[in-house]
């Protein structure tokens, strides 16, 4: 096997088909088929059932993706580690980071980065929750993550962690009329509130759960699981929105009225990466947010 037939096998399985694959990859689609047929008859065993013109993995094919996505890794290191011989003039660095945590502090991280490393192409993925990052980085789709989860929750496994910052929580509203006048505002204090939520299973929404309990009358307006929707819902007068602090600058900036939160809850935030060796692109900004 070469490492072509392994990209393109890798092709097909995040496509669905050899058709979209061959469309991503920007080559003929027979190429594809080619290539895969080589592929299987080297490894003595079908790594797609054809239905149709859907692919699906055979057993076989499931126990190659895995070492296929190793291998290709292994190479993007080896080709980065030789560009980066004459320093980071070039490559590409892939980050999976929580909505939260992509405003901050992952924009001033990447700002520092930019400016000391101009021709490493940064890609920043979404990932809703840190399960979602640990996957992407298990899967060889991010080299680096930043994830945010409360102090006490355990720790990602086979991953490395470096902490960046802890995160309190604030109310958003169009206006200050919109809040309590308390600074900070303790959760029962929004009676009678329209809440605009995030998706079950993150801090955030766990401490607007708090808040609805507490505050009497209060209810959930709107629930998005589109995070970058809440600061224009909250803009928009649809209701106040319980978010963490990485939202106080933007928010501000964009004119909405922000209160503390007096609760308990914070939130750790950590990049995180495999364990083993990084790419120098990925070391370098490991480097940068250890400094």
């Amino acid at each position: 096997m070469d490492a072509r037939q392994l990209r393109y096998f890798l092709a097909v399985v995040d496509a669905g088909s050899v058709h979209r694959a061959a469309e991503q990859l920007y080559v003929a689609q027979p190429s594809v088929s080619q290539a895969l047929r080589a592929l299987e008859r080297d490894l003595g065993s079908l790594l797609f059932h054809r239905t149709g013109r859907r692919l699906v993995l055979t057993a076989a094919g499931h126990a190659l993706v895995a070492p296929a996505r190793e291998v290709m890794r292994d190479l993007d290191l080896a080709r980065a580690t030789v560009e980066a011989v004459d320093g980071l003039l070039g490559g590409e660095l892939v980050i999976a980071a929580m909505p939260s945590q992509s405003v901050s502090p992952l924009t001033g991280l990447i700002a520092a980065f930019a400016a000391a490393h101009p021709g490493v192409q940064l890609s920043v993925r979404a990932a809703s929750t840190p399960a979602d990052v640990q996957r992407m980085l298990t899967t060889g789709d991010a080299e680096l993550g930043v994830v945010a989860a409360s102090p006490d929750a355990p720790p990602l496994p086979e991953l490395e962690a470096l902490e960046l910052e802890t995160q309190s929580f604030a109310l958003l509203a169009r206006d200050d009329g919109m809040l309590p006048p308390s600074d900070p505002v303790r959760p029962a204090e929004p009676a009678g509130a329209a809440l605009i939520v995030g998706q079950q299973g993150t801090g955030m929404r766990s401490v607007a759960d708090a808040v609805r309990r507490e505050a009497p009358g209060s209810r959930f307006a709107v629930e998005v699981e589109h995070r970058e929707a809440v600061l224009p819902l909250v803009l928009a007068g649809v209701g106040i929105a319980v978010v963490s602090d990485s939202w106080r600058a933007l928010a501000k900036s964009a004119g909405a009225a922000v209160r503390a939160l007096d609760c308990p809850d914070r939130l750790r935030v950590c990049l995180v990466s495999r364990r083993g060796r990084l790419s120098p692109a990925a070391a370098a900004f490991r480097e940068l947010v250890r400094a």
